[in-house]
């Protein structure tokens, strides 16, 4: 099962995809005893809320802001589940080495199931993804509500669950509802444990023949808009910009980078602006690039 991530930078484009998500995996036939034969984790917009796997036989919360939910009724209810699933999956495990008609070896069953939610538009949809040893073994189609397999092997299983209609409306109703109300809820619960502040926006430069980054910190939305304008209008010239990838602070807040390409004896002629701005933002942040401003060599570090 091969998950690909698109990375796309879009000035001006506030709507956000976020994607709440769980994953089973369970390995047979390894014999590293520091590697779990079962583990789970679940995340929310690619950072990892919780953790559970067959050694510590625990779920344990990766955020502070989880530590709350983790004391609830309910956490010991999602703990049960995933007790109970490490045994199936062990079962499954075997079942498959015979329809696959495997040998002894090292094997990988897996599970991903979740959903996505458009913040803008609204718009979500669900799905439910079953791999075996790296490769798309059963999928849920939601809009046939019906299990469909790529593979021959994978036939047998999804007869039997296609003909669980009780489970599939069941299925349909979590995907179409529930996952999305927890996604929401969690996304509320990620959010309200920060105070109400401005990303921190930093202009860095290692010397002055290399470019000009704009490094901005702290923001609560991976679809923050970083741009640079030039005498008030935005540029569009990507030979002189490079937008690098967002990437996850240990807070559940995000950093990104927005190098400039513009010799010294170009940008201080002209009025170059690295502007942040996303519709949670009071006002838009703006930091013009002059020579106070830069921090080089020894004035910072890359993290």
């Amino acid at each position: 099962m091969r998950l690909i991530i698109f990375f796309i930078y879009m000035p001006l484009v506030y709507s956000e995809l976020h994607r709440f998500l769980t994953a089973y995996t369970r390995i047979s036939g390894q014999t590293f005893a520091e590697i779990p034969e079962f583990f789970a984790v679940t995340t929310l917009d690619d950072q990892q809320i919780d953790y559970y796997d067959s050694n510590k036989k625990k779920l344990i919360p990766r955020q502070d802001w989880m530590k709350e939910f983790a004391s609830t009724e309910l956490w010991k209810e999602y703990t049960d589940i995933r007790e109970k699933l490490q045994q199936i999956y062990k079962i499954n495990n075997y079942v498959l080495k015979e329809e696959f008609t495997q040998s002894d070896g090292v094997h990988a069953y897996q599970r991903m199931y979740g959903c996505d939610w458009d913040d803008e538009t609204g718009d979500s949809h669900g799905f439910d993804q079953y791999g075996y040893d790296g490769e798309d073994f059963i999928s849920l189609d939601l809009k046939e509500n019906r299990y469909i397999s790529p593979v021959p092997q994978g036939i047998p299983t999804v007869m039997k669950w296609n003909n669980d209609r009780e489970q599939l409306e069941t299925l349909q109703q979590y995907f179409g509802h529930e996952c999305v109300y927890w996604l929401k809820e969690l996304l509320h619960l990620s959010k309200a444990t920060f105070k109400k502040t401005e990303p921190k926006v930093s202009l860095l430069q290692k010397n002055l023949a290399e470019d000009v980054e704009c490094h901005v910190t702290g923001f609560l939305f991976k679809n923050a808009s970083i741009l640079w304008r030039k005498n008030g209008q935005a540029m569009s010239d990507s030979s002189k910009l490079e937008s690098r990838d967002t990437l996850p602070n240990e807070d559940g807040t995000f950093q990104r980078t927005v190098a400039l390409y513009v010799l010294p004896n170009k940008w201080k002629k002209d009025r170059y602006t690295c502007v942040v701005e996303h519709k949670s933002l009071t006002e838009t942040i703006q930091k013009i690039l002059t020579e106070d401003q830069i921090k080089r060599n020894s004035e910072f570090k890359h993290g």
